[in-house]
């Protein structure tokens, strides 16, 4: 591991997340673009087709699981090593995953009728065309959206977040127009914009992307080191000093992800395929519908992420642990504050979110709390579990994963056949929190980064005391109170925070 080479980069690169609002203006502008989208949805669709859109995404997931194979996060891994052509590790990685894909795709084919059947209770060609030419573009997105972000392009990132909202709410518009009250209206605004943006960022690549091959300022697997791990058999030779990662190397890594993403799937799916089995589509299509109204949460979490993953790895390797732990300490401290803010103003202000949805949707209020600790504790778990993979002890990613799976169908299983899609979201909540805990034991089992735990502990005592208060059939007077004393006890207790926030936010706009 490399240690700081000056003062002046350390300087430059203490804070946490001073790129990080480059990545989330856009983000932010998705949000305001999805206030518009979902209610036009929810009003121009029926509950049960709506409920049949949720289906689409779970089986598109299970496609790209299986497919990608972790090789993603083996190029994440690789990516900032010296001695690596980058050029030829997003070729190794996108190879397989695109031949495995179509394999899977073919299979899935072959069963459509089957296979749509029970996931939408209907089938047809088009329904097939959507999932396979959807699961498709997910690894050509997945892949070439990734090296947007490995290269810490704010800018370019959000701007095509932006260019996928603005699409999406056209082809709505105009796929309605030709086939009404229909499921499909929704499958085409998720096809179409990812189709038509990750074309952009493949040409975008291969026209201006020539030259980059590789970073010499980072040290990860040196030419030597790799020449010991490496079947030498397996190794391709480039033209210059830069050889390939072999394909033993990247899968070696990568493929327990495979678990890791599946118990994932499985932890975010199960809720619907509960549903669906225990409930009906009008049921499912409220519980959809609260899960969007989730979006924004889930669209911080999603940004935290894609900034979060190159920026943590990097820091891994060129900075000395001394100066990590402080600096993810940080990093932590202040976005369980902002998660903590986020999560009690999106309860607080639900029910005025809901009214937006029309009458036929009012149930997802009472879903909506619980459904907030998904991604508040998902975002906390990224940041604690970034010591497992920079060690990678993958294993320890599924320990964490399926004690929460066993708790999340166990849940389901119990509480959906008696309150439907509240019992389902109650369930993810905590399945999610678990979640997270195991993760967080076992990432300071590899590194010790020293995370406090009381204040944790309170905030999310205080969590799920609010999302049970809030699912009761409490006076909005009491949500109310119950709300804004908790903002006030978060802005006194991470009062170092809130100065950090209204500082980068001062900050952000004297510089625009």
């Amino acid at each position: 591991m490399a240690t700081s080479t000056g003062g002046s980069d350390n300087k430059k690169e203490g804070s946490p997340f001073s790129g990080f609002l480059t990545y989330f203006y856009g983000n932010f502008v998705v949000l305001l673009l999805g206030f518009v989208q979902t209610p036009i949805v929810t009003r121009l669709m029926s509950t049960d087709e709506y409920g049949r859109t949720g289906m689409y995404e779970t089986a598109v997931m299970i496609i790209y699981i299986f497919a990608v194979m972790g090789l993603d996060q083996a190029y994440i891994r690789y990516y900032y090593a010296e001695g690596v052509d980058r050029k030829q590790l997003l070729f190794r990685c996108l190879m397989p995953s695109v031949l495995i894909v179509s394999v899977i795709s073919l299979i899935y084919c072959f069963n459509a009728d089957i296979a749509n059947e029970f996931l939408f209770g209907k089938s047809g060609k088009d329904i097939t065309a959507l999932v396979v030419v959807y699961a498709l573009i997910s690894v050509f997105e997945r892949f070439f959206f990734l090296d947007i972000r490995m290269q810490q392009n704010g800018k370019l990132y959000s701007n095509i977040n932006i260019a996928q909202k603005v699409l999406a709410l056209l082809t709505i518009v105009v796929a309605w127009y030709f086939l009404g009250n229909d499921f499909r209206v929704a499958l085409y605004a998720l096809a179409v914009p990812w189709g038509i943006t990750t074309a952009f960022i493949m040409i975008r690549y291969y026209v201006l992307g020539k030259g980059d091959r590789g970073d010499r300022g980072t040290v990860l697997l040196s030419p030597s080191e790799l020449s010991k791990t490496a079947d030498k058999s397996d190794r391709k030779e480039t033209k210059g000093p830069y050889p390939c990662l072999p394909y033993k190397e990247l899968l070696r890594y990568g493929v327990p992800f495979i678990m890791v993403l599946l118990m994932e799937w499985l932890l975010s799916s199960c809720d619907r395929l509960a549903l669906r089995t225990f409930s009906d589509f009008d049921e499912l299509g409220i519980y959809t519908s609260a899960m969007k109204i989730i979006v924004l949460l889930l669209t911080f979490k999603n940004t935290f992420i894609a900034y979060w993953s190159p920026v943590a790895m990097q820091r891994f390797e060129k900075y000395d642990m001394e100066d990590n732990r402080g600096f993810f300490r940080s990093a932590y401290d202040l976005t369980q504050f902002l998660c903590v803010i986020a999560a009690t103003g999106l309860i607080l202000f639900r029910r005025v979110i809901v009214l937006l949805l029309g009458p036929d949707y009012r149930g997802a209020e009472r879903m909506i709390p619980f459904l907030t600790l998904m991604p508040v504790f998902a975002m906390l778990f990224e940041i604690r579990v970034q010591s497992i993979k920079y060690s990678k002890k993958n294993l320890y990613l599924n320990i964490a994963s399926l004690l929460a799976i066993i708790i999340n169908i166990a849940g389901n299983t119990i509480l959906v056949p008696l309150w439907g899609g509240v019992g389902a979201s109650v369930t993810t909540g905590i399945s999610y929190l678990v979640y997270f805990a195991g993760g967080s034991f076992l990432g300071e089992r590899c590194i010790k980064i020293g995370y406090g735990i009381k204040k944790t502990a309170v905030y999310t005592i205080m969590l799920l005391l609010y999302c049970t208060v809030t699912t009761m059939d409490v006076s909005i007077w009491g949500e109310a109170a119950a709300g804004l004393l908790i903002l006030g006890a978060a802005a006194f207790i991470d009062r170092k925070e809130l100065g950090v926030c209204i500082g980068y936010v001062k900050g952000f706009f004297k510089h625009k």
